[in-house]
């Protein structure tokens, strides 16, 4: 089975995405960190029992292989751009995977090890339909138990896309805030904050 573990907010510039949805959800987010194989940067935001990432190329990265999360054609404002789910048996979760989403990755940053799924290309299947499969270190706090609680909940996660039905068929993940809508690919974050609901598109 899998877990809905993280939502994605793509960006090209971090300061400017980070400003955005501190802007949108009355919150501040909090440095997260750099990915040096994939020559990216992020900031959080503790989300209930998930969290919310603006993430970005890090200009002063140097790196030997495309960005993950298709960061490297990324363009237009800041967006839900991706979504990732866990589980504890990454390579079964692979081959049932409505979609192929790449070879196994392990990264490790700080005290946080992970496995994660990421295309050669760097690319989101389905264009980010298909989550991102990931896999957490054994014995590592996930990232909820250390992020700084705001008071924001993640309440509804839209995934729209034309093969959106048979996704939700195909996917093994069972939670009632994700919603499959066929359309144009694109998603929609529900998020309950201490001022209100409040949407990220």
């Amino acid at each position: 089975m899998l877990t809905l573990d993280h939502i994605a907010i793509a960006c090209t510039d971090l300061d400017a995405g980070t400003a955005w949805v501190e802007k949108t959800l009355g919150v501040p987010l909090q440095p997260g960190g750099k990915h040096a194989a994939f020559g990216t940067h992020n900031t959080l935001l503790a989300l209930g029992d998930t969290y919310l990432e603006v993430i970005a190329l890090d200009p002063d990265a140097q790196r030997t292989r495309p960005a993950w999360f298709a960061l490297d054609a990324f363009a237009g404002p800041p967006r839900c751009a991706n979504w990732i789910c866990r589980t504890d048996d990454l390579k079964g979760a692979i081959a049932d995977a409505p979609a192929d989403v790449g070879a196994i990755v392990p990264l490790e940053r700080g005290a946080l090890r992970w496995d994660i799924t990421v295309p050669d290309d760097g690319g989101l299947p389905l264009q980010g339909a298909c989550p991102t499969l990931i896999r957490w270190g054994d014995g590592v706090a996930h990232p909820t138990e250390t992020l700084t609680d705001r008071g924001c909940t993640l309440i509804g996660w839209e995934v729209h896309h034309p093969q959106a039905e048979a996704l939700g068929r195909d996917l093994a993940l069972d939670d009632p805030r994700v919603i499959y809508a066929a359309g144009a690919p694109r998603f929609r974050a529900t998020i309950r904050t201490p001022d209100g609901v409040r949407t990220l598109g």
